[in-house]
């Protein structure tokens, strides 16, 4: 679709009102803009990414593809992979009706304690930003826009929206910003979001950074949004801090018209704001223009079911493996692990989807080795907070499902049936938001042979149970002063209870009287199961006894939503509960026991020389199942290589720090973030940046450099595949200053990098183009310092195989 120029940008906001376009720059309600009829401006509707286009309701009736997490993608190091994964997401939103995706999630993984990491792609800002231009590109192929954020230094969780991040200019160019320009620059994002944070003193919705590097320096020509309640005064409608969400109110809906018309903002900058705001919506078809719409139809959901299982498998990192992978059809399985059958397909918080169906781990298994014997045990409890209650074992009516209705006033507003035992709300205009009394009513039926049973009721609210008509249980359900607000809509405060069975079920009628909080009409309601009590001890033994008896033992690891989600940090990388002394007995009761490390980001592995084989598979989306038998039985190599360092032990971690001081957190390591810090720090990682075995071994073979004489230097690699079989890996490229050099240097640092694939035997050639920037460091503007420079190929970061020397 053609895009009108600025000047006919410029005429249609010229025939708005200064109350109109000040309008215009607030949101209309939690996912949409301001229409402006007379201009030919539509609503733009947005939806929270990145792994998945939820849409504009938080509802289970309305189902989204849940692709792998981000780090799992990442994890593939291959551009058309994650072009592809751009492109299901883009296909999503259009079929949704949905004009802009809140993704991709590009903040760098300074330490692994970060608790929404899995959100994001890397810790170094090459593979995060060329990685990120894909995923741009591929989105918004299909006229929609992608929003790569947050804008700037958005790196952890705790205290986010207060925390002032102190970080030297170096610093900040060299890792934090890079990893922004590449999208911007080569993958042309539509918008950027602005943080919560604070970057040296300034907020970033009121940070000179949004106009320079990205606007004077990058060409920006996109609009910067905020994320959500983050523009907290006027001073950020002095800066190129475009669009205010959520609405209908925000810290400009009144005072920003005052302080124009008293000459204290130029209205200037409001056209300018309402020029970017008219320029998306034009590119996303939400403005008005006499030509037909040309954007893709969407995929068929098929194809999405292919990228989300290619995307799972190509991500799979092999830790480790003494031969027994691929299995060779083992007449018996042990497959243990409270994650086989719950599965974590996503981290939690606002990046949450909810598919149409999810293949578990023990699906998966079975499904890939039919003629196998297999047995399941739960073998620890990883459940924190409350469950959902499982599909199938409530009904209201004889229908699936649980009925909800609201009230206000004591008047009924709606009354619906809900396929899941909870709801979530963000809308004002959503039903919860309008009403005082909401009411669940179902039958549980929750296939014990018991007289009772253990439930839980979550919310911010106050609440009654009743079986019966009679009460069961009551209570205040309120937030301690040091929860974050945003993350406790989706997990909030919950109390347990008992409720009598008769004949196998119990009939629930369960009220909740809402209390907002920080969060104002953003809520959730639920009932669930709450963890199980049965002994760890009791639930290793009968772990072990099943494994000792099988051929085969598959363990899953994994953390829970309240260990890695939005709105804290991890306080610890080890696993959760008791499952690593778990993996230690079912390892000595079974030599040939898998691994599979279901976690959104690095945890620590103390038994990791126990067992016979370690697959990390992140949170793989909804066709964990298959990608899992895929992987197992060889049909798919996993060729995944970590895009991020995983430490040996908590106490060698070179960067840990979250938590701010006195409301600053100080980013002292500068420009040595994760593989650089373990480098300088000459520690050893469990498993180094980059690293990754597959079903075959490689050598680089040679090195050449083709032409360094313009400003990039082209490089000719050649590999081959000195296995058995056909197969695939990551060719990296990495720079280091040979010469003395006058600035501070991480030891290497990644320049460039190749996914290849060959034939046993093959040989292939590995084109690489090395920009001149690579070589390059900041000192108030980039500077390439003359001299010797080692550009070293391998397969990780402490893998290197060949070196050539380059001068500049």
């Amino acid at each position: 679709m053609t895009v009108p120029t600025e000047q006919q940008l410029a005429a249609r906001c010229g025939k708005l009102s200064l109350e109109e376009k000040i309008q215009l720059l607030t949101g209309r309600d939690s996912w949409s803009t301001w229409p402006m009829e007379k201009i030919g401006l539509h609503s733009i509707v947005m939806s929270d990414g990145p792994a998945g286009v939820r849409g504009d309701a938080w509802d289970e009736r309305s189902p989204s593809i849940n692709l792998p997490s981000p780090t799992a993608a990442a994890a593939a190091w291959d551009r058309r992979l994650i072009r592809r994964y751009g492109e299901a997401l883009g296909s999503e939103a259009t079929r949704k009706n949905v004009h802009v995706v809140l993704g991709p999630t590009i903040n760098i993984q300074r330490t692994p304690y970060g608790g929404r990491h899995f959100e994001a792609f890397s810790e170094d800002p090459v593979l995060t930003g060329i990685l990120a231009a894909e995923y741009v590109k591929g989105v918004q192929s299909f006229g929609v826009g992608a929003t790569i954020k947050h804008y700037i230094a958005n790196d952890s969780e705790t205290d986010r929206f207060t925390v002032d991040v102190q970080v030297d200019e170096r610093t900040l160019r060299e890792v934090y910003l890079l990893a922004f320009e590449e999208p911007i620059v080569h993958g042309g994002s539509w918008l950027v979001m602005s943080a919560y944070n604070s970057v040296n003193g300034a907020s970033a919705s009121e940070n000179v950074l949004l106009e320079t590097p990205l606007n004077a320096e990058w060409a920006f020509d996109g609009l910067v949004v905020s994320d959500w309640t983050a523009v907290r005064s006027l001073e950020s409608a002095k800066v190129p801090q475009d669009l205010a969400m959520p609405g209908p109110s925000s810290a400009w809906s009144e005072s920003l018209i005052d302080a124009v018309r008293a000459g204290e903002i130029d209205e200037a900058l409001i056209d300018r704001k309402v020029v970017r705001l008219l320029r998306l919506a034009a590119r996303v078809g939400a403005l008005h223009v006499d030509e037909a719409d040309d954007r893709a139809a969407p995929l068929p959901e098929v194809e999405l079911r292919d990228v989300a299982r290619e995307s799972a498998i190509a991500g799979t990192v092999l830790l480790k493996n003494d031969g027994i992978l691929p299995l060779v059809a083992p007449a018996s399985i042990a497959v243990i692990g409270e994650g086989a059958v719950i599965a974590r397909t996503q981290g939690g918080g606002s990046a949450t989807v909810i598919p149409s169906s999810v293949v578990t781990p023990l699906e998966g298994v079975r499904a890939a080795f039919p003629d196998s014997s297999v047995t399941w045990a739960q073998g620890a409890v990883v459940q924190r907070g409350l469950a959902d209650l499982a599909d199938g074992t409530f009904t209201s009516g004889g229908v699936a499902g649980m009925a909800v209705k609201y009230y206000s006033g004591g008047a009924l507003l709606a009354e619906e049936v809900r396929r899941a035992s909870g709801i979530v709300s963000f809308d004002a205009h959503a039903l919860a938001a309008k009403s005082d009394l909401i009411e669940f009513t179902l039958t549980y039926a929750p296939g014990v042979v018991s007289s009772s049973v253990a439930l839980g009721v979550a919310g911010l609210c106050d609440f009654e149970v009743l079986v019966g008509g009679s009460a069961i249980a009551t209570g205040e359900l309120r937030l301690d002063a040091a929860d974050d607000p945003a993350a406790a809509v989706l997990h909030p405060p919950s109390a347990v209870f008992t409720a009598p069975i008769e004949d196998g079920r119990v009939d629930l009628t369960v009220r909740f009287v809402p209390k907002l909080g920080e969060m104002g009409v953003a809520m959730s309601f639920r009932v669930g199961t709450p963890p199980s009590e049965r002994s760890a001890d009791e639930l290793i033994a009968e772990a072990v006894a099943a494994a000792g008896d099988a051929d085969v033992a598959i363990v899953v690891v994994s953390t829970s939503s309240e260990v890695e989600s939005e709105g804290f940090d991890r306080n610890t990388l080890a696993l959760p509960g008791t499952q690593d002394a778990l993996v230690r007995a079912i390892a000595a009761a079974n030599p040939r026991t898998v691994v599979v490390v279901n976690t959104g980001a690095p945890v620590t592995l103390p038994w990791r020389h126990d067992v016979a084989a370690i697959l990390s598979m992140w949170f793989p989306g909804q066709e964990f199942g298959h990608a899992l038998g895929d992987v197992l039985t060889g049909a798919s190599e996993p060729r995944g290589r970590l895009p991020m360092t995983w430490p040996d032990a908590e106490d060698r971690v070179p960067v840990s720090n979250v938590a701010p001081r006195n409301g600053v957190l100080n980013y002292a390591e500068g420009i040595h973030v994760g593989y650089r810090a373990w480098l300088r720090e000459r520690a050893e990682p469990a498993y180094s940046f980059g690293f990754g075995l597959g079903y075959t071994t490689w050598d680089v073979e040679s090195v050449e450099v083709v032409d360094d004489a313009r400003d990039d230097v082209s490089v000719r690699v050649t590999v081959r595949n000195t296995g058995p079989r056909a197969g695939s890996s990551v060719v990296q490229a990495y720079l280091r200053r040979e010469s003395e050099s006058s600035v501070d240097r991480p030891e290497r640092w990644l320049a460039g990098f190749e996914a290849v694939s060959a034939e046993a035997g093959e040989s292939v050639d590995v084109a690489m183009e090395i920009p001149r920037r690579r070589f390059a460091h900041w000192d108030g503007t980039w500077s390439v310092e003359p001299g010797e420079f080692a550009l070293m190929v391998g397969f990780s970061s402490d893998d290197i195989r060949s070196t050539v020397d380059v001068a500049v």
